[in-house]
């Protein structure tokens, strides 16, 4: 039977090959949509454990803090660690090879970011050289770099251009598409003008971060710069709150595409089966049992969904790979494009679903039909 599906698809190659592209272009279509929710997961998922809470300005990231922030949030309760963090925002060559990147203080290196997977020797080189910086490795595979290698980049919030040494790769914990180096080698390229927008805290207990939020933003409260402080889950949270309502588009839109493909190959199921009901009709003469004709019939459909759904789910993981060149406006999620396996499992299981379950009322129809008047009107 499926050498008898694959010659009856063969015989109308041009029918077949618009019926495989049809359900590509919709498992496209549906395995892109569908990764973006499972991208903003991932990253949330990553956070979720962190002990670390972001203080920065109540009028947003972007906004500075006074550098004397720094050592009154270290000297609070249950506070291990804090490093001032500033964003630079560099460009590696082309305005479109922007990335976030940012200075930390390096003494704080380990003890502030533990679990992003951060080798003691990767630290120590970061430690001990003034331009090593650290690279997600989302960033290593975009742009083929090397660990060792010089990079530069050119500042647009400052007017510098900084020179750096790679001295390890990120853990996968880490942002994706992060590059961090030394804040004390941007002040000295800026002359100690550059300034603080957020600060990273570690906290020794989950239980004690929400009393911890609370001590900071009261300590800064009324003054000429307020903080807004939260935990790492909530930031990122609020970062990728923005593209709720998007998701929620792309869950309508893929399921109004599912329907409009599956009607489409339906339709044309119905016309190859129409055309050959004669023929099956003579099968059924010659001894051929309805149950076979239409296991027929349906593993032709299956063999469409699957080809089609493999070619769908291809070219997503390609197109998503080829986005993951980091565009800013998607902030965090940017590096993290990924088709997971969870929608490659759904999208090909769909395909197959199309392919064969558009082909099950013309089938029934057909090997329902009485052979006798099949074969009278085969004239």
């Amino acid at each position: 039977m499926i050498r008898l599906s694959l010659l009856n698809l063969m015989r109308n190659r041009r029918r077949t090959i618009l019926t495989v592209l049809d359900i590509g272009v919709s498992v496209f279509v549906l395995s892109v949509l569908m990764s973006l929710p499972g991208i903003a997961d991932r990253v949330l998922r990553d956070r979720a454990s962190s002990l670390r809470v972001i203080s920065h300005s109540k009028a947003g990231p972007l906004y500075v803090l006074p550098e004397s922030y720094g050592p009154r949030i270290a000297s609070r309760p249950h506070i291990q660690a804090v490093s001032a963090f500033t964003l630079f925002l560099g460009i590696y060559h082309l305005p479109s090879d922007q990335f976030p990147n940012a200075a930390i203080d390096h003494e704080q290196l380990e003890a502030i970011w533990p679990d992003w997977g951060i080798s003691s020797a990767a630290a120590n080189e970061f430690k001990a050289r003034r331009t090593a910086c650290l690279v997600g490795p989302a960033l290593m595979e975009r742009f083929h770099w090397q660990i060792g290698q010089q990079i530069i980049l050119r500042g647009t919030i400052y007017p510098v251009d900084l020179t750096f040494q790679i001295a390890g790769e990120l853990g996968d914990r880490a942002p994706p598409p992060i590059l961090l180096f030394r804040r004390d080698y941007l002040e000295e390229a800026t002359a100690h003008r550059a300034q603080v927008n957020m600060y990273m805290a570690k906290v020794d207990d989950s239980r004690a971060i929400p009393g911890v939020i609370e001590d900071i933003d009261q300590m800064f409260a009324n003054s000429g710069a307020d903080t807004r402080t939260e935990t790492e889950l909530a930031f990122f949270a609020n970062m990728i709150g923005n593209f709720r309502s998007l998701f929620a588009i792309a869950k309508a839109v893929a399921l109004i595409v599912a329907l409009t493909i599956t009607l489409v190959t339906a339709n044309a199921a119905a016309m190859s089966i129409r055309e050959r009901r004669a023929e099956i009709a003579i099968m059924r003469a010659l001894g051929f049992r309805a149950p076979t004709i239409l296991a027929s019939l349906l593993g032709e459909g299956a063999v469409l969904g699957l080809v089609g759904g493999a070619l769908g789910i291809a070219a997503a993981y390609a197109v998503l790979r080829w986005m993951s060149v980091g565009s800013a406006a998607l902030g965090p999620l940017g590096l993290a494009l990924r088709v997971p396996p969870r929608v490659m499992f759904e999208t090909l299981t769909i395909a197959l679903l199309i392919g064969a379950g558009s082909a099950v009322v013309p089938a029934l129809s057909a090997v329902r039909r009485n052979s006798v008047d099949a074969i009278r009107n085969l004239g």
